[in-house]
């Protein structure tokens, strides 16, 4: 319950990106890079709460 209003927001900027880099056939490193960011700060986010 607590990590909800934090990692949520992190999941829907994660569906995006995911989106976006698929789109761009998996070419763009910026996106790669921000996509794998949403998933250390989920891990971060699920690992602090419990």
């Amino acid at each position: 319950r607590l990590r909800n209003p934090y990692v949520d927001p992190i999941s829907l900027i994660q569906v995006d990106l995911l989106n976006r880099w698929r789109a761009s056939d998996r070419r763009d490193d910026d996106l790669l890079h921000a996509l794998i960011a949403t998933v250390n700060g989920i891990a971060a986010g699920i690992q602090n709460t419990g």
